[in-house]
């Protein structure tokens, strides 16, 4: 191996192919049938379980894990996908330590909660591998639906409307389905093509067909649709990236972080991705977060997270930012981006320290540079190609509880509409509970 994490500018291999292997396999084990039944051991099964109002897709979690805990996974695994058909997916990356564990009885009383994530995983990853669909589905009701976007929103509706005898075609802008989950997320989070498995799996239902390179605005209309199709959903979650308007923004090594982490996603051997020796990261979410701990992981010397405000604002949990921690990246606050230098390629960035005054966030006057092979802009995602005779605020798809849209017709779901908290398993809940509503609309 010629590269190093010392060497300088963006090059790659600058670690070896068995420990690229192994930083950015599972980042945790599966449990084995006796580890499971004795985390299942710790619960309480309490009678109003905090645990499942903390859950956005409801699931009963001590059923489950008394399941479980009683030997029957299968069970367990049916009683998860009844709530939640992504729940392989959602047990890897879901905040549990803000939902249903962070309301975990025992974490209240022992500052240790059971291990629902993984409880969870452990049930349904065992389906999964074995390809063993549970559900079965109904008469054919002779309705089509169109579903834009593949992604989590879009495939739990698309599912519950199969399921209930409708034929649905789902339309994606990229090659392959899974949305976020296949091109989102940090990929020690989602290892061994587990999003693709889990959309294999889905698709045994029955019903539903998968049509890919179709983007709404592009190749797809709205009207369009809605002439074709008896139904639409819209679960395309937000295509565009806000723009770093910053002097030199335009430089080589600048690059959206979500693009970054779709190519990584993407690339079969990862030693022949690019990295710098010098990464900054610019946001305070959990795209930040991946970005940063990825970039490390691939063998960038020095990674620094920059946020404008402070810790407490920032949109990724504290478990994520001290799992950042223990990476090597390093976490400035309440600095917000000023240029970009570099003779046509990056090599420093500049930072205004910021405070909050009477008129919002303010800059102080103090700078400060860092040097920077990459910077990735990890600061906001944005809706594209929603049509404007949709009703929306904030630049989202405004809906009503049951994911209505503006629009007779026409429903929505996911991180494109309003309602949510932009997470996987919110989209998951916003296309079951639309399909639910447009099931009973085409029934009437």
């Amino acid at each position: 191996m010629t590269n190093s994490p010392q060497t300088d500018g963006i090059t790659a291999a600058r670690l070896d192919r068995a420990t690229v292997a192994a930083n950015f396999d599972d980042l945790y084990p599966d449990f084995d049938a006796h580890e499971a039944r004795v985390a299942a051991d710790r619960c309480y099964f309490c009678y109003d379980a905090p645990c499942i109002t903390a859950c956005p897709t409801a699931i009963d979690i001590p059923l489950f894990i008394r399941q479980i805990q009683a030997g029957m996974p299968d069970a367990a695994a049916h009683t998860i996908l009844s709530q939640n058909i992504l729940g392989s997916m959602c047990a890897r990356v879901c905040p549990t330590e803000t939902l249903c564990e962070g309301a975990c009885v025992r974490e209240a009383a022992e500052g240790n909660p059971v291990e629902i994530g993984r409880l969870q995983r452990y049930a349904t990853d065992q389906l999964l591998l074995v390809n063993d669909h549970p559900f079965t589905r109904a008469a054919e009701t002779g309705k089509r639906i169109a579903v834009v976007g593949a992604g989590p929103a879009g495939l739990g509706c698309a599912h519950r409307l199969a399921m209930k005898g409708h034929n649905v075609t789902i339309f994606d802008a990229h090659a392959k389905p899974g949305g976020l989950n296949e091109y989102g997320i940090a990929a020690y989070k989602a290892a061994n093509n587990i999003a693709q498995i889990e959309v294999d799996w889905l698709m045994g239902i029955g019903g539903i067909e998968i049509v890919t390179g179709k983007a709404l605005g592009k190749d797809l209309s709205l009207d369009g649709l809605k002439g074709e199709y008896d139904a639409v959903f819209l679960g395309m979650g937000l295509a565009g990236v806000n723009a770093l308007d910053i002097d030199g923004a335009e430089k080589t090594g600048v690059r959206d972080a979500v693009d970054f982490i779709a190519d990584l996603r993407q690339t079969d051997d990862l030693t022949t991705l690019p990295i710098g020796r010098h990464v900054v990261v610019i946001g305070g979410g959990m795209t930040a977060v991946d970005a940063a701990v990825q970039s490390r992981l691939l063998g960038a010397e020095h990674v620094t997270m920059v946020y404008r405000r402070g810790r407490e604002a920032m949109a990724a949990s504290d478990y994520e930012l001290d799992h950042a921690a223990t990476e090597g990246v390093k976490l400035i606050t309440d600095a917000a981006p000023v240029a970009v230098h570099g003779n046509g390629a990056a090599r420093e960035i500049e930072f205004g320290y910021t405070s909050s005054g009477p008129n919002g966030l303010e800059m102080t006057g103090e700078t400060f540079r860092l040097r920077a092979d990459n910077v990735f802009k990890a600061i906001g995602q944005t809706l594209e190609g929603a049509p404007a005779t949709l009703s929306i605020e904030r630049g989202k798809i405004v809906i009503d509880a049951t994911g209505k849209t503006s629009l007779a017709g026409v429903w929505a779901g996911g991180d494109c509409a309003t309602g949510g908290e932009d997470l996987t398993v919110t989209a998951v809940a916003q296309g079951r509970d639309a399909a639910e509503d447009i099931h009973a609309a085409l029934s009437q």
